[in-house]
């Protein structure tokens, strides 16, 4: 994410005043959606399985001015995303937004997949959502403006990586549950959302293809690039922001066109259509 220099502003600050909890907030797509909230004057719980890469996201809002704070925590039990919720409110005393980012990701395909592995995954990412909803719920319902937020992945409808069955499986998982959870908390004004990077460079993602994999993704891709974290991240502020209080239950693509695909050109030679 370098390069991405965020400052606060008072005159543009779109979740002024908001409380904020962000899973997964220690690095890549987390990370930026943090910076960026906190940047529009949310107060940020960054959860993270690992401090040094929390206090570094913390560190890096609090020097540009904003408020945050940490929260080392290990996700996958019912236990660990109550104590995010009581957490956050702890601190501010009340909930706006909550943003489920953290995902467990085993590199492996389906059949050497571990039973204990496809387990950590689904409870990491589709059980924690459950248990985030039902305990941020009472506090969410307090909001003028509850908001939940999931970061789904375009795995869920194409699997452009071999390993990832089990990764795609869950986030299909977040999707249908963030349709069904709009449904229920509509009439109590909670908006229920996801968005489904594409292919988004962060550690992980560079450490786990070559410079040559990726050039050659790129050129696959209507827009010509791979994704940045803050790609996802605006799109995420978006759906946080007033401006989305009519939105509830979609899954917002933000690939640069990838589910597409490429298009093939036609021929100038020869008229469309001709034998």
């Amino acid at each position: 994410m370098e390069g991405h220099k965020i400052q606060n502003s008072s005159c543009c600050q779109r979740l002024k005043g908001k409380v904020a909890l962000v899973t997964g907030g220690g690095r890549g797509i987390g990370q930026a959606i943090a910076e960026l909230f906190a940047a529009h004057g949310a107060k940020v719980l960054v959860a993270t399985r690992t401090a040094k890469h929390g206090e570094v996201t913390v560190d890096k809002i609090r020097s540009a001015g904003g408020l945050a704070d940490l929260l080392e925590v290990r996700l996958g039990s019912a236990d660990a995303a109550k104590q995010c919720v009581d957490h956050a409110v702890q601190l501010w005393g009340v909930l706006d937004i909550v943003v489920h980012n953290a995902a467990y990701v085993p590199h492996s395909t389906l059949i050497n997949t571990s039973n204990s592995e496809f387990q950590k995954a689904i409870d990491v990412s589709v059980a924690t959502a459950f248990w985030l909803i039902k305990n941020a719920y009472p506090y969410l319902k307090k909001s003028s403006s509850g908001r939940l937020l999931f970061t789904s992945s375009l795995s869920a409808e194409k699997n452009h990586l071999s390993g990832l069955a089990h990764y795609g499986a869950t986030k299909a998982a977040i999707n249908a549950l963030v349709r069904g959870a709009a449904v229920e908390l509509g009439p109590d004004k909670i908006t229920v959302n996801a968005v489904s990077p594409g292919g988004t460079r962060s550690p992980t993602f560079e450490a786990s293809l070559s410079h040559e994999v990726i050039t050659k993704w790129e050129d696959t891709i209507p827009l010509r690039r791979i994704g940045d974290p803050f790609d996802i991240a605006k799109a995420m502020l978006f759906l946080a922001s007033d401006d989305a209080e009519y939105i509830t239950g979609q899954n917002i693509i933000v690939d640069g066109g990838q589910l597409l695909g490429q298009s093939l050109p036609l021929d100038p030679n020869k008229p469309f259509g001709a034998p």
